[in-house]
């Protein structure tokens, strides 16, 4: 049977899924598609659902907005890339200005203004792994410990995110690679992610890495208690801790102040599931409602800080304004460095703040029973075309892409913030999240892999995408930052 894939489900709009997908899906049977294919949070087992991009795109709505306009643009069918090679060595051939690791002109111009840049690299940093029970790893029929919900095997395998070696191991980590910062995905004051706070910042501290947060939609009506969340985080992980390791971004000029980042915040009232089902969005909320929570939380710190910088994920300009936010901070790797100055401009001519993040592409794992004919997976991130995990040539392809990504997103996203005709720039604000550490259900994670030769045999039958060297990425991700932070 046909399937839509994920890009095809994102571009469709209201007039043109339904007809589409009932075929395809649904035989002419009555939808029985649960809340997460319809792009929907699901808090229990901390689903994210959509970014409030993907919402968007869900929606079908993107003509009243030229940056969301320009990444459905993007997600069109793209020309199958591949690879080049010197003829001599055999060796991968990276493009032109990017072949050595060295400080760029952007580089020099950030660190004139912000003396610590490394602060301003961020990574995301997920603590909600758990082994026992298994939680996280066990997602949709897998059985760990070596069947897990990942494309690929950690080196340190599955593993409990409140174990200290773990967290010890992930901040020598994180600091050998020039990182000086984490936002902790917090899953609200009841949740493991908050439990596991303190012990990190205890560990983060000890390695010179500053923490702040990434609020995850932990319910419905989280929009309701976002000021109270907000002022919770910085009493009990700021005032608490005498801001001990709080990270407070310094903007060249005046006093430094906290960033929090939200996910699926400018989210629209509908959207079209993978039924061709128009469906209402549960935690929707309308841009007063966000604007009275960023206005009470700048009420509620004016006493500690002058300024307080909160960032939504989202492309829609209006609604990002009209909700108080001062700018976006966009996870999504399928929104493409190709958008990004649409975006930048967009923003930045309404005086709103951008942040992009380095990012290493997509490659989400694949259920393995699915539970519904239309769970398909977001097709591999950047495109390449079909890929043969079994085949090291594949394979190859597959690295070589996520390579040139990393490039292009740590290069464009410098550019755009350090433009000094850009509002970034004006405004002193420079702020680069790294997606992610360890966010292995979606295979974006910095985190070292296991090489594929040390895969056990009892994890080998489950077709892992471990690379040859698994700790490329971060070794990577070393090798460019340094220059950049240190000017060395």
């Amino acid at each position: 049977m046909s399937r839509l894939t994920r890009r095809e489900l994102l571009k469709a709009g209201l007039a043109a899924v339904p007809a589409a997908a009932l075929v395809k899906f649904g035989n002419g049977r009555p939808p029985s598609v649960s809340d997460a294919y319809a792009g929907f949070p699901d808090p229990v087992r901390q689903w994210r659902g959509d970014s409030s991009v993907g919402a968007s795109l869900r929606s079908g709505n993107v003509s009243t907005d030229s940056a969301r306009g320009a990444v459905e643009q993007s997600l069109r069918p793209p020309t199958q890339q591949r690879p080049r090679f010197d003829p001599r060595t055999g060796e991968r051939l990276i493009p032109e200005g990017f072949a050595r690791a060295r400080p760029s002109h952007s580089a020099t111009a950030l660190r004139a203004v912000f003396p610590n840049l490394r602060r301003h690299f961020v990574f995301e940093y997920y603590p909600w792994y758990e082994t026992t029970p298994y939680f996280h790893w066990a997602e949709k029929g897998h059985t760990p410990p070596y069947s897990i919900a990942s494309t690929m095997m950690p080196a340190l395998g599955p593993y409990h995110s409140m174990d200290l070696a773990v967290v010890e191991q992930h901040a020598r980590w994180m600091a050998d690679a020039g990182v000086g910062a984490i936002a902790i995905s917090w899953w609200g004051r009841d949740s493991n992610t908050n439990r596991a706070t303190p012990l990190i910042m205890d560990v983060m501290r000890a390695h010179d890495i500053h923490v702040t947060f990434h609020l995850e939609p932990y319910r419905a009506d989280r929009a309701l208690f976002y000021a109270s969340d907000i002022n919770y985080l910085l009493r009990e992980y700021g005032e608490r801790r005498r801001w001990d390791c709080f990270l407070l971004l310094d903007h060249g000029t005046g006093p430094a102040a906290p960033v929090l980042k939200t996910f699926r915040t400018i989210v629209p009232p509908t959207a079209v599931d993978c039924l061709g089902v128009v469906r209402t969005v549960p935690d929707y909320t309308a841009d007063s409602v966000w604007r009275r929570q960023t206005d009470a939380v700048r009420e509620n710190v004016r006493p500690v800080f002058d300024r307080i910088v909160l960032l939504a994920d989202s492309l829609d300009v209006g609604r990002t304004a009209a909700g108080g936010f001062d700018g976006i901070a966009i996870y999504d790797s399928f929104v493409r460095p190709t958008t990004w100055p649409r975006a930048a401009t967009d923003f930045g001519d309404n005086n709103l703040l951008y942040s992009f993040a380095m990012n290493c592409g997509f490659d989400g794992y694949v259920p393995v029973t699915p539970a519904d004919v239309c769970d398909v997976p977001q097709p591999f991130e950047p495109p390449v075309g079909p890929i043969d995990w079994l085949s090291a040539t594949s394979r190859e392809t597959a690295e070589s892409a996520s390579r040139l990504r990393m490039h292009e997103s740590l290069e464009t996203t410098m550019q755009l913030q350090a433009d000094p005709r850009r509002n970034n720039s004006a405004r002193r604000f420079f702020l680069t999240y790294l997606t992610t550490f360890n966010e292995w259900h979606e295979g974006t994670s910095f985190e070292p892999a296991k090489d594929r030769s040390m895969l056990l045999p009892q994890e080998r039958p489950f077709n892992y995408h471990n690379p040859e060297h698994g700790a490329w990425r971060l070794e990577l991700l070393r090798t460019l930052l340094r220059p950049i932070t240190s000017g060395r």
